[in-house]
């Protein structure tokens, strides 16, 4: 990719924007964000006392505002709670601290050698399908497996840019061909909602409420396969040319990241799921 956008396969697809710079909530301070994380991750005070080397008293206190945290002591508790990177700065800014960590445009240069390992990692999976999407599900790079997909769906919702959960469960988009649909929204819909359950993301709030609303097309995706499979995953099953294609889906994020774009990218990769896919999308490159 180079610049603000890039041409992957006939599909355009552009450079998220920069998010919202973080801000803390008014005259609430660190302590209560604290204490919502800890408890959310079903974390006793004293169990994180011993984790951050503090002390419960210690915790307690941060957490209702009557001592104020270091710095270092946000970024530690952060750490041991497992908070997203996006709210680490959050936590730091309620603390009365400039955010830590930078959110730098996937345009940027400074992220060329990423976008490069993106695309070389998705066009090295092919003919499976694979995409990078970042933290409302925008789609950032994709590979012909992808393209193959999504070939008869319309331009408007392949235009700039596109949104991988729009283009699945779109009528207009992927959602009549899948055979398994009621199955296969219901796992998208629940992963969104555990991401909403740790960002405060009104993007991604209103991305939910919008697919959630969508229509079921009649009649479809409620269809059993004619021979049950013994499936390891969730499939995703989906007519493409007269047949039927069966995928598992993973998804890879990076592990200790630096900075906030990077900590919200995801790669998702189609696995077949039955020997017949595998056999198919290989014979296309054959």
């Amino acid at each position: 990719m180079s610049g603000a956008s890039a041409t992957v396969v006939g599909m355009t697809l552009a450079a998220p924007g920069p998010a919202a710079t973080p801000t803390a909530p008014d005259g609430k301070g660190a302590g209560p964000l604290l204490r919502a994380w800890r408890e959310r991750r079903r974390v006793s005070q004293l169990e994180l006392a011993l984790r951050a080397d503090s002390s419960a008293r210690h915790i307690s206190f941060v957490e209702t505002g009557r001592a104020r945290p270091s710095e270092e002591m946000v970024l530690r508790l952060a750490e041991h709670l497992d908070v997203p990177v996006r709210e680490r700065n959050a936590l730091l800014l309620a603390a009365g601290y400039a955010p830590h960590y930078p959110e730098t445009p996937l345009d940027d240069p400074a992220l060329d050698a990423l976008r490069d390992g993106m695309e070389r990692l998705i066009q090295g999976y092919e003919p499976y399908p694979a995409l990078v999407v970042d933290a409302t599900y925008t789609v950032v790079a994709a590979n012909r497996g992808i393209a193959m997909l999504l070939e008869g769906v319309p331009e408007s919702l392949l235009a700039p840019a596109p949104n991988a959960m729009r283009l699945t469960l779109h009528p207009d988009g992927l959602a009549p061909r899948i055979r398994n649909l009621r199955e296969w929204r219901g796992h998208l819909l629940a992963q969104m909602e555990r991401q909403i359950a740790l960002r405060r993301s009104a993007a991604l709030r209103e991305l939910y409420e919008e697919v959630a609303a969508y229509p079921a097309p009649a009649g479809l995706g409620d269809s059993e396969p004619a021979e049950p499979a013994a499936y390891f995953a969730l499939p995703m099953r989906i007519e493409h040319a007269g047949r039927v294609l069966s995928f598992v889906s993973s998804i890879s994020t990076f592990n200790t990241p630096m900075d906030v774009t990077v900590a919200e990218l995801a790669i998702e990769t189609f696995l077949p799921a039955d020997p017949a896919t595998a056999k198919y999308l290989n014979s296309l490159v054959s």
